[in-house]
């Protein structure tokens, strides 16, 4: 399996968990962790560096790979340039790459910016329309149009996940409905990975939060089986931070504050 952006935190997240549930990875990014001059980390895992717009080092790093998690990308809001290169190219050449390499399966990490423009509270579907927040939410929404282009077109099995907060654990009001645990990351992907029958999904990707926004009943049916809540930090985050004033962007928008530009 290739794993692209595996130096990222996702990406450590993922190093860590999925060996241990059988996954063989390959691992590709722009530098390694600790890496010196392209020296990978004494990990024990398969290291190739370079940027995920080359179609040489793509070919290469989908030599005899049955699936790819495609994390690459820029983690937030910046100039659109750098997202078009990095976000949008980079992530049409790893599927055009997976697809000339006769790659199977792609698990594509969106994220909830696709859909930040959405009022926070409601449950929010797994399938919900796109309404990005930010430029850098428009980019996950190409990347998800692109997945359902090549589920279509070329009969690839893709499913998009649009990740909340996945952090080691919850630090603001906000992750307390939009956390998602290193382990329920791992879950999350080792069910898309192997989920049956999958061709096209968006499915939210969060633990079972008590105080979360999103339903879980698409990603449920896909196997993947929540083991944690950030309700075990509320106590200390609301003794920290206090309750989130009403029209707080935090509490209006799925998105939070990138919705309304801060």
């Amino acid at each position: 399996m290739l794993l692209t952006g595996a130096a990222g935190g996702v990406g450590g997240f993922l190093r860590q968990g999925l060996p241990a549930l059988g996954w063989r990875l390959r691992c590709l990014d722009l530098r390694t962790p600790g890496g010196v001059d392209g020296d990978g980390p004494d990990d024990g895992l398969e290291w190739i560096t370079g940027d995920i717009t080359d179609p040489g080092l793509l070919a290469e790093a989908m030599d005899a790979v049955d699936a790819v998690v495609h994390l690459a990308g820029i983690p937030g809001e910046t100039d659109f340039l750098t997202l078009l290169h990095t976000n949008i190219d980079g992530s049409y050449q790893v599927f055009e790459a997976a697809r000339r390499a006769g790659v199977r399966r792609v698990v594509y990490a969106s994220s909830n910016h696709a859909v930040g423009r959405h009022r926070a509270g409601p449950v929010l579907d797994g399938a919900a329309r796109v309404r990005p927040d930010s430029l850098y939410g428009v980019t996950k929404a190409f990347g998800e149009a692109l997945g359902s282009y090549y589920a279509d077109r070329y009969g690839m099995a893709v499913a998009c996940v649009r990740i909340g907060s996945c952090f080691e654990r919850p630090t603001t009001l906000r992750h307390l409905a939009t956390w998602l645990s290193p382990g329920d990351a791992v879950r999350l992907v080792d069910a898309l990975l192997g989920a049956p029958g999958l061709r096209y999904a968006t499915v939210n990707g969060v633990s079972a939060n008590t105080r979360g926004w999103w339903e879980l009943d698409s990603a449920r049916a896909l196997g993947y089986r929540p083991a944690e809540d950030a309700e075990e930090y509320a106590k200390e985050l609301l003794v920290t931070h206090g309750e989130l004033a009403p029209d707080d962007p935090d509490a209006v928008f799925v998105g939070g504050s990138l919705a309304v530009g801060l």
